[in-house]
Parts: C-alpha cells; sequence; structure tokens
C-alpha cells in the first residue's frame, strides 16, 4: 500500500497492492495500522451506492461537530472524483481537485474533514463504497452548487443526471465556511 500526496494539503491518493493470478485478484483495501502515520481517523460508518452512467452526485459535507472524513473506492466501474477544500485557513482554500477512480486502477481517495465531496459516474452500475469518520446527521448537510462559475470544475461531461437537492446547492461565492 503506498501513499500519495495530492495538491491540497491532507488529501491523500492510497494505492493498495494488488496481487493478481489466473484465479483473479486479491487486494487489502484498509489496514489501519499500515496509515496511521497518514491517516489518523476512526471511521464509524460504511457507506455505498450505485449509479448508472452520467449521474453525478454532490458538492456534499457535514457541518461541524458532525464533520466526516471519507476514504472513497470503486468496486464497480469508474468515476471521476472531485474534492474541494473549504478550510478557510488553508493556502488551497477553494481550490479543487480531480481524480479517476475505477475497478481496475483500484486507487482510493482519502479526504480529510474541511472538504465538499462529489463525483460522476463515467459508466453503467458504477459501485462507490466509502468509509466516513461520522456518523450521517440530516441536519448538518450541506450541498454546494456543482457547476458553480466560481469554482469553475470541468466534470468531463454534458447534462449529467442529478438529484433535487444538488440542483438547489449554495453558490460558492455567497458561501461563508463552517471550517
Amino acid at each position: 500500500m503506498t501513499i500519495t500526496t495530492t495538491p491540497l494539503e491532507g488529501l491523500f491518493i492510497i494505492k493498495p497492492a494488488v496481487f493478481k493470478d489466473n484465479r483473479g485478484y486479491f487486494l487489502e483495501s484498509y489496514n489501519k495500522e499500515k496509515i496511521k502515520k497518514t491517516i489518523q481517523d476512526d471511521f464509524v460508518q460504511d457507506n455505498e451506492s450505485c449509479s448508472e452512467k452520467g449521474v453525478l452526485r454532490g458538492l456534499h459535507f457535514q457541518k461541524p461537530p458532525f464533520g466526516q472524513a471519507k476514504l472513497i473506492r470503486v468496486i464497480s466501474g469508474r468515476i471521476l472524483d472531485v474534492v474541494v477544500d473549504l478550510r478557510k485557513e488553508s493556502k488551497t482554500y477553494g481550490q479543487h481537485f480531480k481524480i479517476a477512480l475505477n475497478q481496475d486502477n483500484k486507487h482510493q481517495l482519502y479526504i480529510p474533514v474541511g472538504f465538499a465531496h462529489g463525483f460522476v459516474t463515467l459508466a453503467n452500475n458504477t459501485i462507490i463504497n466509502y468509509k466516513c469518520s461520522d456518523y450521517y446527521n440530516p441536519t448538518s448537510e450541506v450541498s454546494l452548487l456543482w457547476n458553480d462559475k466560481t469554482l469553475n470544475i470541468d466534470w468531463e461531461v454534458s447534462h449529467p443526471t442529478l438529484s433535487k437537492k444538488d440542483l438547489k446547492g449554495l453558490d460558492f461565492s455567497s458561501f461563508n465556511s463552517p471550517f
């Protein structure tokens, strides 16, 4: 398992060792002992979603005291994963990072508290699994507008399928970050 930094401080790409043979493959998707020098979060909840191609979910986060760190991985299919730094004191506040996660590369993305997260699916029946460091709290959930002009994120798809919640996300220029 290797852990790689990104341009956004605290955001890491985790590349598990994959052992393949004629039967298939084996990998260790999570090992607290191996990542504890880099990631100190205790994960308390696992979530899974399945989406058809072109579904965009995000940009979501939970306000303190219910902020969630996440460890994202794709079980089946492909996504473009996007995070936005919402930490006011960060040198990269308001900047975003994108990465392709898929069933072939098996890479994972660790997202600390203080980031908004979203993804768009690039294949049918894409299954995402992610660990969270706090439980879901619907009263603290916030959604930023996925196509906000200030954030200027190229999602690399046109006309994504969105939920009603995501269509009504907050505009980043009038957003006051709680982090």
